[in-house]
Parts: structure tokens; C-alpha cells; sequence
């Protein structure tokens, strides 16, 4: 069996110089892995944004049974009255497209500009 190679060792005690005796200049990570608290203000805004539209869906369809309640339906009669047919298979569409259009939107705003929310970076 041979002598196998075994690495140098090398102390490292500051930034490596360049031949010409200056320092090797340090990269700068990149913002977005520099900065990590734009990313948790990001994900707070979005948390934030999720709970909204789910209180917001909570409150709009658990009144439905609420509102089926207090209508006046005839007891006797098995018709059921239009205004259930409206209030059940019309009325909750355009309140859920609604807060499905803010969300994408509240989403959308939250991506695109994080950084020029989140709190002033201390040098």
C-alpha cells in the first residue's frame, strides 16, 4: 500500500489575498437570503390574509342557516319558497367570488412588494 495524499492544512484567520497582496473582495449574499425577516413579514401578511378570508367565509355561510330560520316558510305547505332557492343557491356565489377576488389580489400585493414593507434593515 502507497503513501496516500493527505490535505494541507490551512489556518484561516482573515480574507484570503490575491496575489497582488489586497484582499479577495467578499461576496454579497443574495437580498432575498440576506434579509430573512422579509420573508416572515411576508409570511405573517399571507397568514394574516388567510385568516381574514376565513372569518370572512365563516361569518358569510354560517349565517345562511341564521337566515333560513327567520324566513317565513309555510309550515304545511312542501313547496319551498323562492326566496330559500335564492338565498341558498344564488346569493352566497357572488360574496364568495368576491372575497376570492380580494384575496388573489391581497396575495398578489403582499409577493410583489415585501421588501418595501418589511422594517428597515440596522447596519
Amino acid at each position: 500500500m502507497g503513501a496516500e495524499s493527505v490535505p494541507r492544512r490551512e489556518v484561516v484567520t482573515g480574507r484570503p489575498r490575491t496575489p497582488a497582496g489586497r484582499t479577495a473582495p467578499v461576496p454579497t449574499p443574495h437580498p432575498a437570503a440576506r434579509d430573512e425577516s422579509a420573508l416572515h413579514v411576508l409570511m405573517r401578511r399571507q397568514l394574516r390574509a388567510g385568516l381574514a378570508v376565513t372569518a370572512l367565509l365563516t361569518a358569510a355561510l354560517g349565517l345562511l342557516p341564521v337566515l333560513l330560520r327567520i324566513l317565513p316558510l309555510s309550515g304545511a305547505s312542501p313547496r319551498v319558497p323562492l326566496a330559500v332557492w335564492l338565498l341558498l343557491g344564488v346569493a352566497p356565489y357572488p360574496a364568495l367570488l368576491a372575497i376570492g377576488a380580494w384575496y388573489v389580489r391581497r396575495a398578489e400585493h403582499n409577493e410583489s412588494a415585501p421588501a418595501a414593507h418589511a422594517p428597515a434593515e440596522h447596519s
